[in-house]
């Protein structure tokens, strides 16, 4: 007859191996607890004390960033601790009156009290950068006869890479306008940004460091200070790219007969000839002037290259042969002679209709006279002389 095993054994297994699952649902219930309580209360919050590990972190800011459009990168970049943390301090600066955040590059630290990130985003001393480029600059500086140097393109842009601004800036930080000139000329154009339809003038310039002149466009850049000279020239001379074929340029030279280059270097003309309210007929009178194979003869091509500028130009400066003096060579100047803005672009884009092919300022408010007649335009020469615009410090 078979034997009948005791079933408690089994059923006493059963009931051990149900405990032990009990208790481990237990202690994973309590470490999912514990994380959850540590995500919404630690972490959530977390924040670093100080003003950072000595790791410097350069964070871009444009126009238009809030601090929780920037708080993932600066997570991810290790800056600060938390969501939560940021988000409080951003809302304590606001509640103490602490300015916004404006667009530029920011050196921050890794590990950095949200408080510390948020005074640093909101000091505009720290803001770094950041350059303005008004209208009619050109890249280099110009002294004014019986006045002061005008600072160029090269020396904003230089000025911009130090870790301060003004009497703050550190020397040992900046890139000096003389190694940006130096990389414009040692680099090929293609890697400088210049966009395909002036790789060719360009080109011909040489090593000349000029030959990117006019190629950067009048506004406010952004580019990180931290940069070798190459991508800074590189970001900013692509960016202002952009900026004039956003205009409808290349469209606009091939109605014009011109290439985009000489739409942009005509421009520039404008842009130092033209006094405001007349910039469309002072193209016109580039392109009459032009069609009827006339020299353009503007003295703003004389000055491009003497050394000491002035309104009025000499009769030995207007004999002089450049590359740039439409006195003494016929068409356009070989480069621009400024950063052109858009407001000039337009006008070279519209000009206005007339049959003029001469002008001249004659009085200090900018009244301008133009004339078809060159017996006329003597008359109104004289007229300026009289009203003082055209006296020679020299």
């Amino acid at each position: 007859m078979p034997t009948t095993r005791s079933a408690e054994p089994k059923y006493r297994r059963r009931r051990q191996m149900a405990g032990a699952l009990s208790i481990a649902l237990v202690v994973l219930l309590v470490a999912i607890g514990g994380y959850v309580y540590y995500v919404r209360e630690v972490a959530a919050t977390r924040d670093y004390d100080g003003t950072g590990n000595g790791t410097v972190v350069m964070v871009r800011v444009d126009q238009g960033d809030s601090v929780a459009s920037l708080t993932q990168e600066l997570l991810d970049r290790k800056i600060i601790g938390s969501r939560g943390a940021m988000l409080q301090a951003a809302e304590e600066s606001e509640h103490s009156g602490s300015g916004g955040l404006h667009a530029g590059y920011y050196p921050l630290q890794e590990k950095m009290s949200a408080k510390a990130v948020m005074d640093t985003l909101t000091d505009e001393s720290k803001r770094r950068g950041v350059v303005g480029i008004p209208n009619g600059l050109p890249l280099d500086d110009v002294r004014v006869v019986g006045g002061d140097t005008r600072e160029g393109v090269l020396t904003l842009i230089s000025r911009q890479t130090c870790e301060g601004t003004g009497d703050r800036a550190t020397d040992a930080t900046c890139v000096t306008p003389e190694e940006l000139s130096d990389t414009i000329a040692q680099t090929p154009p293609e890697e400088l940004g210049v966009p395909a339809w002036a790789v060719k003038p360009v080109s011909a310039r040489g090593d000349d460091p000029r030959r990117i002149e006019g190629l950067i466009a009048p506004g406010v850049h952004l580019f990180d200070p931290t940069s070798e000279p190459k991508q800074i020239i590189h970001d900013i001379v692509a960016s202002s790219a952009e900026t004039y074929e956003g205009t409808g340029l290349e469209r606009s030279a091939q109605s014009l007969g011109l290439t985009p280059y000489q739409v942009i270097t005509a421009a520039s003309l404008i842009e130092r000839e033209a006094p405001e309210g007349d910039f469309d007929k002072v193209a016109r009178v580039i392109l009459n002037r032009l069609h009827e194979n006339k020299k353009l003869e503007f003295d703003s091509t004389v000055n491009y290259s003497v050394d000491e500028q002035e309104v009025a130009t000499t009769d030995e400066d207007r004999a002089r042969r450049t590359p740039w003096n439409t006195y003494a060579k016929e068409g356009l100047p070989d480069t621009p002679i400024a950063s052109p803005g858009l407001q000039a672009l337009h006008a070279m884009e519209n000009p206005a209709d007339g049959d003029w092919l001469y002008f001249v300022t004659v009085d200090k408010d900018g009244t301008t006279v133009f004339n078809r007649d060159f017996s006329e335009h003597e008359k109104a020469i004289e007229q300026s002389r009289q009203g003082g615009v055209l006296d020679s410090g020299r």
